[in-house]
């Protein structure tokens, strides 16, 4: 489904932010973790699904989301062939243009997806709140 595959890649991007500022040397990941290597893994799967259900799509963006999604999945590819990975060459491809075009493009298309209208944000949140006006008496 596509906003998992977009959950992936964002919350993939905020993990390895993260991971590039512990300083870890590069190193093959054994032991306890986190390691880095199988959130690259799952975002490039995920890039590679984004890239699959947009490359013969009519929208011209989503074309654009495809090709940045086949940039940014190359990189992660060539991470996963190394056989070490720490933080230094994890902050670089946190830095990276291509995965930094991607997050933008799925910040913007992500906006396009939530619900803009009364109707629609009923829809999407079926509970209703109820709020406390203080300046209204009980009476």
């Amino acid at each position: 489904m596509l906003e998992d595959d977009i959950e992936t890649i964002e919350s993939g991007y905020e993990f390895l932010l993260a991971y590039a500022a512990q300083g870890r040397p590069a190193a093959v990941e054994t032991g306890p973790g986190p390691h880095a290597r199988p959130t690259i893994q799952n975002m490039a799967e995920a890039m590679a699904n984004v890239a699959r259900q947009f490359s013969d799509s009519s929208d011209g963006f989503e074309n654009v989301i495809a090709h940045d999604c086949l940039n940014a999945g190359a990189a992660l590819e060539f991470i996963l062939r190394q056989n070490k990975v720490g933080s230094e060459m994890v902050d670089n491809l946190n830095a990276s243009i291509h995965l930094r075009a991607v997050l933008t493009d799925l910040f913007l298309y992500s906006e396009v997806l939530k619900p803009t209208t009364a109707d629609e944000l009923a829809a999407a949140a079926p509970s209703v709140v109820e709020t406390f006006d203080a300046t209204k008496n009980k009476d």
